[in-house]
């Protein structure tokens, strides 16, 4: 993790990520099946999100990052024969930054592999790596984990 981002995401397990604070309006979350329709629910729920929020901008980096750690849940975190098992997919915002996080029931780190760009999967976390500002995980007890991926917003400019 980049050390100038941690004091950044602090609040990221202190709260940002709390049931009440995501029902607020910086926050959404949703619960997705161990299902292969989940990576495409959810990339809609953050296109919808980011278009709430008007944070357009963010749109095309923030669905693949949301549907790369979905994947990474579904594929990695689920057991096995357990398809009812969900995962869930949180977005929240504050001040200039988003965080798009996946819960899931598993406390096994997420670790990124050295890439094979000839293969079809193994990429994952270096596309979640290439288009956010930082991501990382973070142990929920005996109750699995959360894998984040931070976003900057930029300040609105001068258009040139």
């Amino acid at each position: 993790m980049n050390a100038e981002a941690a004091p950044a995401l602090y609040p990221l397990w202190q709260g940002v990520l709390a049931p009440e604070r995501l029902a607020a309006g910086d926050g959404a979350t949703c619960e997705l099946p161990a299902a292969l329709e989940s990576v495409r629910d959810a990339r809609r729920f953050t296109r919808t999100t980011l278009q709430r929020w008007d944070l357009s901008v963010l749109l095309d980096c923030m669905e693949l990052v949301a549907s790369e750690l979905v994947t990474n849940a579904l594929r990695y975190a689920v057991p096995p024969g357990t398809p009812g098992t969900p995962v869930r997919l949180s977005l929240a915002r504050w001040t200039s930054r988003v965080v798009c996080a996946v819960r899931d029931p598993s406390g096994v780190a997420p670790v990124a592999k050295d890439p094979d760009f000839v293969a079809e999967t193994g990429r994952g976390l270096h596309l979640v790596d290439s288009f956010s500002e930082n991501w990382g995980w973070h142990p929920l007890g005996t109750t699995g984990k959360v894998v984040w991926a931070l976003f900057l917003i930029a300040p609105a400019g001068p258009h040139r």
